[in-house]
């Protein structure tokens, strides 16, 4: 017979802002529909709760869903694993349930996880499906050992099977994203967030979203992504994220979604991650007008050999012409860029300086040292150059920088240029962003911030601890 389950997310990351578990609502649907009674922990905000908890709720299953593996900064690598296996012997003592991990960091270093949590079984990929028939498993005394993307152990070892690729359409309702959850994101950034495909296609040489959703794009219909904006209107949600890994892989996927809102009235305003490359006018027109504010490019330099080397699959001349057509569009924008990846060199990253004096109308957000992760192209390079040997322990952050190339000597050459460009801001962010970010939100600011910050910059080069705000 169905069961409960405590829903774990595990999530200690803050900055820049605090992200809404969105994994753990397609799975509380999952569940729901399935007949199971489901409760959400957000450690975030509840971690010393975990003890009461288990006592009151009494769990029959317990999962976990890692989002984060690490805070991808070179110079801070704060890691957000290491407190899981406390968290798996805290349930232990307190309640003799199953233990199952998921989520995106979890993906991306399942046998490691496993091992080191004490955890009894993780699913790899999606777990709508999966973890459903996990747990039914488990309660009818069945094998499990078939289950798409399961983790186990078996003869003494940790095995991983295949993870199943399946449509998404992943209906939610409002109950499926509890109350008091969406009570604390909203009031501490106004912002919740959507997810209107799956999948990602293109390679870029350190990307993890094809290991964690596959290659090939599966959308869900117009029809619901626009329920899922008014049903965040009708919680009265000021703003939305679109966190697929590139809305516009497909632009009649975008004007669908689009059209979708625009009739159904909704009012809220959004962002999304945009690429660089094949938008037009009309497109951006028609986004702004259903509530597109704010575009992140994953840009990720300004050098075209650079983007060659990182396989981004497009120019600087796109670059430009994008952002020309969101700032025509009356959109903010940012760019991402990653300094010392494969085939960087200083005048190259010289050369994306030069190029961004087209783009002082932008923020940039820079970053020094690209992470690897297995299975990526990326991860290949590093091996054949002998910067990592297989044996190494990926799970701990290691970072590339092209040869010749120094990380401290990296960083203090953005930061030099950004001494010089009030609109870039470089590395993890600064005391004086968070405070700012806090004052803001205090005047009920929502959505993404980098463009206040870069205001602020102009107008208060000295700091930003103490200026007024607008």
């Amino acid at each position: 017979m169905p069961g409960r389950v405590l829903l774990i997310s595990a999530n200690r990351c803050a900055i820049p802002e605090r992200v809404f578990p969105l994994g753990l609502t397609f799975l509380h649907a999952a569940l729901r529909q399935a007949g199971h009674e489901c409760l959400w922990l957000d450690l975030l905000d509840q971690a010393e709760q975990l003890d009461r908890t288990l006592e009151t709720f009494q769990p029959d299953f317990v999962g976990i869903s890692l989002r984060n593996i690490d805070d991808v900064i070179i110079r801070r690598q704060q890691t957000f694993f290491d407190d899981l296996p406390s968290i798996c012997a805290a349930i232990r003592r307190q309640k003799a349930s199953r233990i199952i991990l998921g989520g995106s960091g979890f993906t991306l270093f399942p046998t490691q996880l496993l091992e080191m949590s004490g955890a009894d079984f993780g699913i790899v990929g999606e777990g709508e499906s999966s973890l459903p028939q996990l747990l039914r498993r488990l309660e009818e005394g069945g094998s499990c050992e078939a289950i798409p993307g399961l983790v186990h152990r078996k003869d003494g070892r940790v095995v991983v099977n295949p993870s199943e690729v399946r449509p998404f359409e992943g209906g939610v309702t409002g109950v499926d994203r509890p109350a008091s959850v969406v009570d604390r994101y909203r009031s501490a950034t106004g912002v919740l967030n959507i997810q209107t495909q799956r999948g990602c296609p293109y390679r870029c040489c350190y990307c993890t979203y094809p290991i964690v959703e596959g290659r090939g794009h599966r959308r869900r219909s117009a029809e619901l992504v626009a329920e899922e904006f008014a049903q965040l209107e009708r919680m009265n949600v000021k703003y939305a994220f679109i966190v697929d890994s590139v809305f516009n892989s497909s632009a009649r996927h975008v004007g669908e979604i689009c059209e979708a809102i625009l009739r159904r009235g909704v009012k809220i305003s959004w962002g999304c991650f945009l690429r660089p490359q094949g938008l037009t006018a009309d497109l951006m027109r028609l986004m702004s007008r259903a509530g597109l504010a704010h575009v992140e490019f994953g840009s990720d330099s300004f050098c075209d050999e650079v983007l060659q080397e990182y396989q981004k699959g497009f120019t600087f001349e796109d670059i430009l012409h994008s952002t020309k057509l969101a700032r025509e569009a009356g959109l903010d924008c940012c760019h991402f860029l990653i300094a010392g990846g494969p085939g960087e060199t200083m005048a190259s990253l010289r050369e994306s300086f030069e190029n961004a004096r087209h783009l002082r109308d932008s923020t940039i957000l820079a970053v020094a040292g690209m992470r690897i992760y297995p299975q990526t192209a990326l991860y290949d390079r590093a091996l054949a150059e002998g910067r990592i040997q297989p044996a190494d322990d990926l799970l701990f952050p290691h970072y590339y920088l092209a040869p010749g190339l120094d990380k401290d000597a990296v960083f203090e050459a953005l930061r030099a240029f950004a001494g010089l460009s009030s609109n870039w801001v470089v590395g993890d962010p600064a005391p004086a962003y968070t405070n700012l970010v806090e004052r803001l939100r205090r005047r009920g600011v929502v959505g993404p911030l980098w463009s206040y910050f870069s205001v602020i910059q102009r107008l208060w080069p000295q700091g930003t601890d103490s200026s007024p705000i607008p």
